[in-house]
């Protein structure tokens, strides 16, 4: 199985490149490819940020991504819900994935963010 960094994650999504994009879909069409959260977190943090696009749109576009067959993660679960959190709040996509892990995994999250202790906090 073949890892797709973020900057041929980012090609496919955003289409800014045609040629680049082709490549990447035709990857995804013949074979499985796994995507690591730590990845997708480049990926949210580059179309938020650099590329100026919404939370919301950016949600959509990376749920869709994920809900390929083809697309698989050691992690899906998690990630999913952090997308969902991502698209709930304010918070940086890292730390949705953060309570992600405590909601889904049951993993004891140790900071001092308050927004993100805030979150915890409701989904307990």
């Amino acid at each position: 199985m073949k890892i797709l960094d973020a900057n041929m994650i980012l090609r496919f999504l955003i289409q800014d490149d045609e040629s680049a994009a082709d490549i990447v879909e035709k990857l995804i069409e013949n074979e499985e490819v796994l995507v690591l959260p730590e990845v997708i977190a480049e990926v949210i943090y580059v179309m938020t940020k650099v590329y100026h696009i919404d939370r919301s749109t950016t949600v959509d576009i990376v749920s869709s991504f994920l809900d390929d067959p083809h697309v698989k993660s050691e992690k899906t679960d998690v990630l999913i819900k952090g997308i969902y959190y991502f698209g709930k709040t304010s918070l940086d996509f890292v730390d949705c994935l953060l309570c992600a892990y405590y909601t889904v995994s049951g993993y004891e999250i140790c900071t001092f963010d308050k927004k993100l202790n805030n979150l915890i906090k409701r989904e307990s």
